[in-house]
């Protein structure tokens, strides 16, 4: 990361790995943890256009000096937000989650299941950061990193879909997982402007409405499992 800090010596240094680990939002510099998130609740709101770096670092209680400090310009900290709030998002949609076993009835829509609660759950806690990610458009000013760091959170889904897909047939898997994924965004999105209430149920019950796009290709695929043990 192109982060220009100074760490110092001495017992300061020694007395740090004593401090336990916190949860939630990676352990940085305290200064740059809060522009982070300064900074993701800004461009969450007005977009990267709508943001100006000295209210960035007002909202971070810093100076501005102190902000060039860590980012040299605004191009660098959006990316810097956003690989920060990509890697959340991709942790708590794909750590510890097993492919389905293709030859399982109701493998496939048990996985489906938990990759929606997965990211309900997501939402629902880091609100403003599922705003930023997923309802507005990246394109203009993400690098690199920035991309792989998408792909690498869409791949392992894209996987799953693929296999179903080579085995079945059907819609192609891009066109599907668009649907799906912009099936949610459209959820939460309604339910923010207050079209509709997404409580407990009506996440379940869309789940299951989402669910029903790819579930001729899963019907496919027992069909197929069943025929070749035949």
């Amino acid at each position: 990361m192109n982060v220009r800090s100074k760490r110092g010596g001495g017992s300061g240094s020694r007395n740090r790995a004593h401090v336990p680990k916190r949860r939630g939002r990676p352990v940085v510099d305290d200064k740059r943890r809060k522009l982070l998130d300064a900074a993701l609740k800004i461009f969450a709101e007005r977009g990267y256009h709508g943001t100006a770096v000295p209210e960035v670092a007002e909202a971070a209680g810093v100076g501005t000096g102190t902000l060039y400090h860590y980012f040299e310009h605004k191009h660098q900290l959006v990316n810097e937000v956003y690989r920060d709030a990509k890697l959340r998002l991709r942790g708590a949609l794909l750590d510890g989650l097993v492919e389905p076993d293709l030859d399982k009835p109701d493998a496939v829509r048990a996985w489906f299941d938990e990759v929606w609660r997965r990211l309900a759950a997501y939402a629902r806690r880091e609100p403003d950061t599922f705003r930023f990610l997923e309802m507005q458009d990246h394109v203009e000013y993400l690098d690199i990193e920035s991309r792989q760091i998408e792909l690498s959170t869409l791949a392992p889904l894209f996987l799953v879909g693929k296999k179903v897909h080579d085995r079945t047939s059907g819609p192609r898997v891009d066109i599907v997982i668009a649907l799906m994924w912009g099936a949610f965004v459209g959820l939460v999105k309604a339910s923010r402007l207050g079209y509709l209430r997404l409580d407990d149920y009506s996440l379940v019950a869309a789940g299951g409405v989402a669910w029903r796009m790819f579930e001729p290709e899963a019907n496919r695929l027992l069909t197929t499992g069943r025929k070749k043990k035949n």
